[in-house]
């Protein structure tokens, strides 16, 4: 089957997911149930495309299937900023409260991190990837280490509000924010579509992208920037997903089998909706939001990253 073909069948099943979440069960209240889901589906699908691209590209210029853009510690960043947010200025603060305001602090903070830590590791020149890698284990383990010890002194009423940012939510996400997500997303986009070619060759590895005239070192950092904005901009809309953007990027891999990145992140990118448009029914119409959809990811995916440690460990 043509991979052309494939992607026609995943948006079918994508577009199916979305009108059974929308639709089923509304008895005749359009004008109050519609549109507050189907802000909620938006907030899933531009979630689940930024998280499918930026794993894509993060796993290219790393060489690597099983790793996320979260090892870099942006999400422990993030946790951390809201704890500590929480822990100096209290639940009522202007930060906390106005969502708009947590919103855009949350993302220039973690872009800001990011880009002064590839500044740093970069400005030497030929700075191996993996030593970037180890330096954002270092410090996601540094920055959760910090979180934890706040969370034990915190207030045991203001954890509750900690507790709501640790897990990822589509049940309250702002409609406004939504938006403004949509836009952030458009945009990285458009700026990262004309290096989708040089991806392809960047996957053949540093050496051969160099002989082939591929401006390696730029295309990489390029690609690291994008990877945190979009990182960003999933986290501070709805909070982390660890495990997700592992488990779609490698069954977009297996699936569509082919090198071309276009095909690779508009794969994984409908996999990302079908998994949680349909992942949030579960949740609601099954389990009774006795449970989230950011727990139920977390357990697959790490039974799936568990499988893939496996798969590796064979094949070498």
């Amino acid at each position: 089957m043509r991979n052309s073909t494939k992607l026609i069948i995943l948006s079918a099943f994508a577009a199916a997911a979305c009108a059974l979440y929308l639709f089923q069960g509304l008895n005749g209240s359009f004008d109050y149930a519609l549109p507050r889901r189907g802000i909620k589906v938006l907030a899933m699908a531009i979630t689940g495309v930024a998280i499918a691209y930026s794993t894509v590209v993060f796993q290219t210029i790393t060489h690597n299937r099983i790793l996320t853009p979260s090892i870099m510690g942006l999400d422990s960043l993030y946790l951390l900023l809201q704890t500590v947010i929480i822990f100096f200025l209290g639940s009522t603060h202007i930060t906390v409260v106005n969502q708009h305001v947590n919103f855009v602090l949350s993302i220039l903070i973690m872009f800001f991190f990011a880009l002064i830590l590839y500044q740093f590791l970069f400005r030497r020149g030929n700075q191996p990837i993996y030593f970037l890698l180890l330096v954002g284990i270092i410090l996601g383990t540094f920055f959760g280490s910090i979180t934890t010890f706040f969370q034990v002194l915190i207030d045991p009423n203001e954890f509750l509000q900690v507790q709501d940012k640790m897990f990822a939510s589509f049940n309250n996400v702002n409609g406004d924010l939504v938006w403004w997500a949509v836009g952030i997303v458009l945009l990285t986009f458009v700026f990262g579509w004309k290096w989708f070619n040089d991806l392809d060759v960047l996957s053949l590895g540093r050496d051969t992208a160099i002989n082939l005239g591929v401006p390696y070192d730029r295309i990489v950092r390029l690609m690291l920037i994008i990877s945190a904005v979009l990182i960003a901009v999933s986290t501070a809309l709805v909070g982390p997903i660890t495990f997700f953007g592992l488990i779609v990027a490698n069954l977009s891999y297996q699936f569509f089998k082919t090198y071309k990145h276009k095909v690779l992140i508009a794969g994984a990118s409908v996999m990302s909706i079908i998994a949680l448009v349909g992942g949030q029914w579960v949740v609601e119409r099954v389990f009774t939001f006795s449970t989230t959809l950011s727990v139920i990811i977390n357990f697959v995916g790490g039974i799936y990253f568990i499988y893939l440690l496996l798969r590796e460990s064979r094949s070498t």
